[in-house]
This record gives structure tokens, C-alpha cells and sequence, in this order.
């Protein structure tokens, strides 16, 4: 398990060993999304895109 820093309020994150590039982990404090990235078993994280809506589909 990885331990990682909210981005926003810097709160710890805990991300398992299993996750894979892409999904979405949440900050227990603030309830930001993350995006999580591995490259070469390096787990980061980057703020999880913004979900538009989409009208008339």
C-alpha cells in the first residue's frame, strides 16, 4: 500500500498495491478525486478530470 499527499489539502492518501493507471481515489478529508498513475511500479497521483456534461446524447 501506498501512502500519498491530497493535492489539495495534503492529507494523507492510501492507495493499494494493486491499483492500476487510471483509476479515481478519493481524499477522505476534502472528497478530491485523484487519478492514479503507475510508470514502473511508481504510484502517483494527479487531480482527476473535471466530468462534463454531455447534452443530447
Amino acid at each position: 500500500m501506498s501512502d500519498l499527499s491530497c493535492l489539495v489539502c495534503k492529507s494523507d492518501i492510501e492507495v493499494e498495491e494493486k491499483v492500476t493507471t487510471g483509476e479515481i481515489v478519493e481524499c477522505d478529508s476534502c472528497g478530491q478525486e485523484h487519478e492514479v498513475q503507475v510508470e514502473s511500479n511508481l504510484v502517483t497521483i494527479a487531480l482527476a478530470p473535471e466530468i462534463e456534461e454531455t447534452w443530447g446524447e
